[in-house]
């Protein structure tokens, strides 16, 4: 059976630009293309959004992914960032840690992912978070069309449904200052 469920995320906490927050790698070096410490805090809380331990889930939106995806690292783009905030979650479920596409390459992704089964969960970068909404809704007027740079607190959830995909938005709440309000 297809995909019913696609959940999209943006990658999480990024190395500021003022470099008061830096990159960390996962073996604890400075790494601009890695998270910050408060992105690696996002990474391991986003287990227990998608993976609760009694099965309760923060809203009814959610599922237990079966299929994760993130983007591709590359020379032209090596930011790490999208894989590492799903290797807690692939660590926990056991499951792979799909980076097989690069950024550039949304519609390939989102052809991939429905052809998938279960819900799946998609970690990408920001400023094409519309391009994968877009391929997945068949439509640019449903879902945002701008992700804010500063937010990385919001989870959008497309269903199937008979001859569609319907899109919400669902607000994290994991970390201190994450806001409850979705993108407009």
């Amino acid at each position: 059976m297809p995909c019913e469920k696609i959940m999209l995320i943006r990658h999480a906490e990024r190395p500021s630009a003022d470099k008061k927050f830096r990159g960390v790698s996962i073996e604890g070096r400075k790494d601009r293309e890695s998270l910050t410490v408060r992105g690696w805090q996002r990474a391991g809380a986003l287990v227990r959004l998608f993976a609760p331990s009694e099965g309760h889930f923060a809203g009814s939106a959610l599922a237990r992914p079966q299929a994760l995806y993130a983007c591709k690292a590359d020379a032209r783009d090596p930011s790490l960032r999208p894989q590492m905030t799903l290797l807690p979650m692939a660590e926990w479920l056991g499951a792979p840690l799909n980076r097989d596409f690069y950024h550039g390459q949304e519609d390939a992704l989102v052809e991939c992912v429905r052809a998938g089964a279960g819900p799946a969960l998609i970690a990408w970068k920001h400023d094409a978070m519309h391009l994968i909404a877009n391929e997945i809704l068949g439509d640019d007027t449903i879902a945002p069309q701008h992700w804010p740079y500063e937010r990385y607190d919001v989870v959008w959830v497309f269903d199937r449904t008979a001859t569609s995909w319907t899109f919400s938005q669902l607000p994290e709440l994991l970390l201190a200052g994450d806001r409850a309000e979705p993108i407009l």
